[in-house]
């Protein structure tokens, strides 16, 4: 291994020790106008030191947004990040999740880079391990976000119809939509419900019932949802809204019946592909066989 490369590595390993020790208490003590500021007005804010984690981040942050967007959507990604990132309430803002894969794609092509070196590959191999490894890990990071958000609408749609049904149900028991919605947010456990949670934060902050809800189906972008939604719209204006809610819960589960019927049957389509290909190689091998002979004795 050359100096020159021992060098590099060293350089990033004391980086990346420097980094990492500077979050330790016992190691980097904080200065006192840190320690002070919480209890100043106005002062929350933490002012990280010049080798640190969070000046890291903020210095790489705006970069990794600048370039992860068009990266994604050369890669087909055309939905922005903060609504995905919204939409599956993640606990990481846009800025953190762009700067999470630059650093992978960093990661990445180190390893890239010590494969290439340590393997002794050709320059065009190694320069296809160095290009790939960054954007493997980039699209990795991508790749787990689009699946948890497509799994969220998918859930979502799933359970909408039961959700429906017991917003007509108490509705038809005399209860406000507001109290309907609220008690759905508190008693229930899945995707829908702590969708419900945000809506209702909403509301408590002062938005308007039905805003509340256009902005999770703006969200969410489930057609049937958003059938609902209007639906649910209607509060003020109907006195028979728990009927029209529960024909619209029949509906969605009948799109989800049908949905499911066509992935039975296309399954079942699919099962029969092993079968023929395990029934048409022999056959034509035994077909082969004789037509081989008989070409080479007529030909001969």
């Amino acid at each position: 291994m050359s100096a020159r490369l021992l060098l590099l590595l060293g350089s990033t390993l004391w980086a990346g020790v420097t980094l990492l020790l500077s979050e330790r208490r016992w190691f980097a003590r904080r200065l006192l106008a840190d320690r002070l500021r919480p209890y100043v007005a106005g002062g929350s804010a933490r002012r990280g030191s010049l080798l640190s984690v969070s000046s890291f981040r903020e210095l790489v942050g705006p970069l990794a947004r600048a370039t992860g967007a068009p990266l994604a959507r050369i890669v087909g990604v055309s939905e922005d990040l903060e609504t995905r990132l919204e939409r599956v309430h993640s606990a990481v803002d846009a800025t953190a999740f762009r700067t999470r894969q630059v650093g992978l794609a960093v990661l990445g092509l180190g390893l890239a880079v010590l494969i290439a070196v340590g393997l002794h590959l050709a320059a065009p191999v190694a320069m296809v391990f160095v290009l790939g490894g960054p954007l493997l890990a980039f699209l990795i990071e991508e790749q787990r976000l689009a699946a948890a958000s497509a799994s969220w609408q998918r859930g979502v749609f799933l359970e909408l119809p039961v959700v429906a049904e017991q917003i007509a149900l108490l509705l038809g028991a005399g209860w406000s939509l507001t109290s309907a919605l609220h008690r759905l947010a508190a008693r229930g456990s899945g995707v829908v419900a702590r969708d419900l949670q945000r809506v209702c934060q909403r509301m408590r902050q002062g938005v308007p019932e039905g805003e509340a809800l256009r902005e999770w189906a703006r969200l969410e972008r489930v057609p049937a949802l958003d059938r609902l939604v209007a639906a649910l719209e209607l509060n003020r204006d109907t006195s028979d809204l728990s009927r029209l809610i529960a024909e619209e819960a029949r509906a969605v589960r009948r799109e989800a019946h049908r949905e499911l019927i066509e992935t039975a049957e296309r399954r079942e389509q699919q099962v029969w592909i092993p079968v023929t290909v395990a029934t048409l190689v022999p056959g034509v091998l035994f077909m082969a066989i004789p037509f081989v002979e008989a070409l080479r004795l007529f030909g001969g």
